[in-house]
């Protein structure tokens, strides 16, 4: 992509100062959503990037059955782009998507992806405005601020009243969970089609979302803290360290250089690990990206690392066959295990 040095420095330097005012913005219930899981391990699903084309579209209710059957599993992540990026973001293929979302048995906790807003703006999408397009996204996933997905829908904690509904936080089993809207496209900066750089209402729109974003981090760790919480677990659809970039552009990723110190500092400031699930890059993964000594701490311009950072990308895309089962540990210092599960 290509962004005119101006409004990149401008808005830049409006992350900036987002990153440093950015002050509580989520509700203020103590513990969302937390349960009695019975003295059994709570384990959830997490998908990402699904369904892509034909195939996967007819496909997807069998995989939310498979996910349904699995008796340990209680609530499923999905963590966005449920279309491909060359695809029509029309409302007849939302509510079709809708419907499949209505099948999971289990709480269903989703954040939107580039894909289904963002990215609508291509001709091959339907030339949409992506700022309708969130609203259409909001109004349909988000019937019910503060209460989940699926057939067996919990309470959660919401940023409802700064109208930011997706993003969400909630507890369970002594750690801590949200889900934060961040997407690809540089966090959907990238420019419109037919512009060089972004415009006035898309810049705006980042700012206030990357306002929310991270006062939801900093509440969700304020609130592990106070409860003496294990860990910390994000889920966003952006990948910020993408590893099938062999050599990413700045110009690319700066919007999300505020959201990353912000992961830095409080990661830092907490005693337990912190575990990162995103989708967007496609390739199932797990590594420590912002650990000493890793290029993306020089690429950001942090100083400082976070050894207790932990991310996992879940696989995705036309060619997914897997999904990821995690569980709490109990035990182990580790707190989260996971496998991958293919899909049948």
């Amino acid at each position: 992509m290509r962004i005119i040095r101006s409004a990149a420095v401008t808005i830049g330097l409006a992350l900036t100062l987002v990153a440093v005012s950015a002050g509580s913005a989520t509700a203020s219930s103590e513990r969302g959503g937390e349960h009695d899981d019975g003295g059994r391990p709570f384990t959830f699903g997490v998908i990402g990037d699904i369904p892509y084309g034909p195939a996967q579209i007819a496909a997807f209710p069998a995989h939310i059955a498979q996910i349904n059957a699995d008796p340990q599993v209680s609530l499923v992540n999905h963590l966005g782009d449920i279309k491909n990026g060359s695809s029509r973001c029309d409302d007849s293929y939302f509510a079709t998507i809708k419907a499949d979302f209505d099948q999971f048995r289990d709480p269903l906790v989703y954040t939107p992806g580039d894909n289904e807003w963002t990215d609508c703006h291509r001709p091959s999408n339907g030339a949409y405005n992506p700022l309708e397009r969130l609203t259409a996204v909001r109004d349909l996933f988000f019937p019910r601020p503060g209460v989940t997905l699926g057939q067996r829908p919990v309470q959660v904690d919401s940023q409802e009243a700064q109208g930011f509904v997706e993003n969400v936080r909630y507890e369970r089993d002594r750690v801590a969970f949200a889900a934060v809207h961040i997407v690809g496209s540089n966090n959907s900066l990238a420019p419109w089609t037919g512009n060089t750089g972004p415009t006035a209402e898309q810049s705006s729109e980042v700012l206030g979302r990357t306002a929310a974003d991270i006062a939801l981090i900093r509440d969700t760790f304020a609130a592990a803290k106070r409860h003496s919480d294990r860990a910390v677990v994000l889920f966003t659809q952006a990948d910020m360290f993408d590893i099938t970039v062999p050599d990413p552009a700045y110009a690319d990723y700066f919007a999300f250089t505020p959201i990353v110190a912000a992961l830095i500092q409080e990661s830092n400031d907490f005693a337990g690990p912190v575990y990162l699930f995103n989708g967007d890059s496609h390739v199932f993964n797990q590594d420590n990206p912002l650990a000493a000594g890793s290029k993306w701490l020089a690429f950001y311009g942090q100083s400082r690392g976070a050894a207790n950072f932990n991310r996992i990308t879940v696989e995705g895309s036309a060619d997914v066959d897997e999904w990821v089962k995690v569980s709490i540990d109990k035990k182990s210092p580790a707190v989260l295990t996971w496998q991958r599960v293919p899909f049948k």
